[in-house]
């Protein structure tokens, strides 16, 4: 079995975390390679610009999609290997107790969260600057994991056995001292993502599915592009004959009249006519007269 194989059938049997790590790992590959190659015949394309967030409201008017986008692409290599070892980390670790919906749901929800989150604290500070990556998301996945199970003993090389919710604590603290170094709009995001996975846990807790939301407009979507089977028609066969009476009870009856009949006419043969009782003559006078 050759990588490109090995490859489809760890996509093909993985689960939803695998598929994230793979989806990202594509969107930061496959247009790297294609627009290096253009950039050999002169052509020079800054893709990034068209899936980034901008912290300008105005630009998710020309380019709504980058509110979701952005979660999925990367900028460098050390940018997407860090993301996706914690993506596994904490995708692992939300999958022991939660379903793939809800993972997905939560990735996505989280990402246009922190997304918004970020526009709204850069407009209202005046900065212009665009960010990129999925560690918004990412955040939301660990931080909900830790408020599901915050004692969870993690087996950290050197330093051993921890709680994972001492792992989450010291990523939250980095967080919030480096607010104000260069990278503040990613900052922001990661602990606008946490946030959100604190609350959708807690509402999940509560009875409210956050994720239902994504899986109803995946389902939404499936079912346009979905290829309407056509049920051919069945032929019905209408029987217009009037529906046959059941006489089972009246066969019974006029058995009964004929066993009845025989033997008044067998007590007449042997006794006379006089020997019947008046019940016996009134029978036969009510037969006679049906006859007639």
């Amino acid at each position: 079995m050759n990588i490109i194989d090995d490859l489809k059938l760890q996509y093909r049997t993985g689960g939803i975390v695998i598929k994230l790590i793979f989806w990202n790992t594509a969107l930061f590959v496959l247009p790297w390679l294609f627009f290096t190659l253009l950039s050999l015949f002169g052509v020079t394309i800054n893709y990034i610009q068209y899936v980034s967030l901008s912290s300008n409201p105005t630009d998710l008017l020309w380019k709504p999609w980058s509110l979701f986008s952005y979660a999925f692409f990367h900028t460098g290599i050390m940018h997407i290997v860090f993301n996706m070892i914690v993506l596994n980390f904490a995708g692992r670790l939300f999958m022991t107790y939660f379903t793939a919906k809800q993972l997905f749901g939560l990735y996505v929800l989280s990402a246009i969260f922190a997304g918004i989150s970020y526009v709204l604290v850069f407009y209202l500070l005046n900065i212009s600057a665009p960010i990129i990556g999925a560690s918004a998301a990412i955040m939301a996945i660990l931080v909900a994991v830790t408020t599901y199970y915050p004692l969870m003993q993690i087996r950290l090389l050197i330093i051993g056995n921890v709680k994972l919710w001492h792992i989450t604590a010291v990523i939250i603290i980095v967080d919030l001292m480096q607010l104000r170094s260069g990278n503040m709009g990613g900052h922001i995001s990661h602990l606008s993502g946490a946030l959100f996975g604190f609350i959708f846990i807690k509402l999940l807790q509560n009875g409210t599915d956050l994720s239902k939301v994504v899986a109803r407009v995946l389902d939404f979507f499936a079912n346009i592009f979905k290829k309407k089977t056509s049920t051919p028609f069945k032929k019905v066969h209408k029987n217009y004959q009037k529906p046959v009476e059941k006489s089972s009870s009246k066969i019974i009856a006029k058995d009964k009249s004929q066993q009845q009949i025989d033997e008044i006419l067998d007590k007449i043969s042997q006794s006379g006519y006089d020997s019947l009782t008046k019940e016996e003559k009134e029978f036969l006078f009510k037969i006679g007269r049906a006859h007639v």
